[in-house]
């Protein structure tokens, strides 16, 4: 099979045919098929991009299956979408493969697809060619004009919030590593959070005027909120007595359970600050997209991060680090 006989195959879909992609067929004029794609922005709105590149060895294991991995290669770049409160769109696929693999293929495409279609994003082009293992997917999405969610709005006396549980999947990960061990049941659940992460586009979108800043969990909750306190010149304290987590991860020692909240990567959860006073417009924003959101912390003057236990006493964060793709 040659190059466009698998896009044929496998990527390409007639848009006026999508009927269950929603807006993101009527923003797509022309698709697949032509030097470029053809957007339609709505009016009054503005462009939100994103791009995500995703290595086998690096940002997943060789033994996850095609359909889980085509899922969590469009989600990793929806939640981007999700934490700054954009609608998805439009998204452009580019695909290295070592060879041409007929059932990865299909299976791949499926759960791409199979989450395509619950967001109404539509795939608009791309780029396919061999070589090793490397997807490469850049994201389209929109919001109102001036109502994007950014990294720069937190202030002194905010709230910081944290959707759905945190830490399942660097349980997982610990696991394959062969750092710990969990029953086959209980494996399955994390694995599937590493593996099939549910970007929070419905959250984002009800945050809209109500979160001061967010950004999505992917590299650990302390890396992550600081690029918060960094771009909004503030500081923090969080309680990690308050920090969400399954069952699964709350049997596990303390020391697990520090590590795997505070710098597990691959969440895709939100974490965000808003005003105290508006804290009932929180609960109903979750509560609205059917996400289950948590008030954490505040937002200090004092610059730099601060875990407290039970007590109040803070934790040495010293030894802690979040995921870099050039230290890790």
């Amino acid at each position: 099979m040659g190059e466009f006989d698998l896009i044929a195959r496998y990527f390409a879909r007639v848009i006026p045919e999508l009927g269950h992609a929603g807006a993101g067929a009527r923003t797509v004029a022309v698709g697949i098929g032509d030097d470029c794609a053809v957007l339609t922005p709505t009016p009054g709105h503005q462009w939100l991009v994103s791009a995500d590149m995703l290595v086998e060895g690096r940002h997943f294991l060789s033994t996850v299956s095609p359909r889980r991995l085509g899922h969590k290669a469009l989600a990793v770049n929806l939640s981007d979408l999700a934490a700054c409160g954009a609608s998805p769109r439009a998204f452009f696929l580019s695909l290295a493969l070592p060879r041409v693999d007929e059932a990865f293929l299909a299976g791949f495409s499926q759960g791409m697809f199979e989450l395509a279609d619950a967001h109404g994003i539509v795939l608009a082009g791309g780029d396919t060619t061999a070589g090793p293992l490397n997807i490469n997917i850049t994201v389209m999405g929109e919001t109102p004009t001036g109502q994007a969610l950014l990294r720069s709005g937190a202030r002194p006396g905010h709230e910081v919030w944290v959707s759905g549980t945190l830490g399942d999947a660097r349980l997982a990960l610990e696991v394959f590593r062969g750092t710990l061990s969990l029953p086959g049941a209980q494996f399955d659940e994390a694995r599937l959070r590493m593996e099939m992460p549910e970007p929070r586009v419905a959250l984002g979108r009800a945050l809209r005027g109500i979160a001061s800043a967010a950004i999505d969990v992917s590299d650990g909750l302390i890396g992550d909120i600081g690029h918060v306190l960094q771009r909004s010149g503030v500081g923090a304290t969080l309680r990690l007595a308050d920090l969400p987590r399954s069952a699964i991860l709350g049997a596990q020692p303390e020391d697990v359970q520090q590590l795997c909240l505070l710098t597990g990567g691959d969440d895709y959860e939100l974490v965000f600050t808003a005003r105290a006073e508006d804290r009932e417009r929180v609960i109903a924003a979750g509560r609205e997209s059917g996400t289950p959101v948590y008030r954490v912390g505040r937002i200090d003057a004092e610059p730099g991060l601060r875990v407290v236990d039970g007590a109040g006493r803070p934790l040495a964060l010293t030894a802690l680090s979040a995921f870099d793709h050039f230290k890790t």
